[in-house]
């Protein structure tokens, strides 16, 4: 059976950063790698749970909300997918900085929070996504991106 294209990367030589995983036409899927893998230190769920709902809100009510495909966690517990189409690398970079400036700076509620909006819904904490976005900011803020695995 042919491997999926992130199966093909060498986990062991990947850093956290900002990576195009793979095109597809127009469809560009990020790696928005926050921890490395295989070292022992992963986001908990409520840190991936919390962070997906406020990146997922504010990603798709920004600036390029209508070319956002898809916002998730990987299972791996190291960092998130972010489909979209039709925009440009360095659009994306921004938009992505943006948005955790936004959850950085967010007072209130997580978004979704409640039973009819999510299906784990006390699962959710506002310290916990602005951890995971301090950590992805300051490494981002840390490195050049150039969007390439360097593995």
């Amino acid at each position: 059976m042919k491997k999926i294209t992130s199966f093909t990367v060498d986990h062991t030589k990947i850093d956290p950063g900002l990576f195009i995983s793979r095109k597809d036409g127009d469809v560009t899927t990020y790696d928005m790698r926050v921890k490395k893998p295989n070292a022992g230190d992963y986001m908990s769920h409520i840190e991936m749970h919390s962070f997906e709902h406020m990146f997922a809100t504010y990603v798709r009510n920004g600036a390029i909300a209508d070319n956002v495909l898809y916002f998730g966690p990987m299972g791996c517990q190291t960092g998130f997918y972010l489909l979209t189409s039709n925009v440009p690398d360095e659009e994306v970079l921004s938009e992505i900085r943006d948005v955790l400036a936004k959850i950085i700076a967010h007072e209130g509620e997580v978004f979704g929070a409640s039973e009819i909006e999510c299906g784990n819904y006390r699962c959710l904490n506002l310290e916990a996504a602005k951890k995971v976005a301090k950590e992805y900011l300051s490494i981002l803020d840390g490195r050049e991106t150039d969007f390439l695995y360097h593995c």
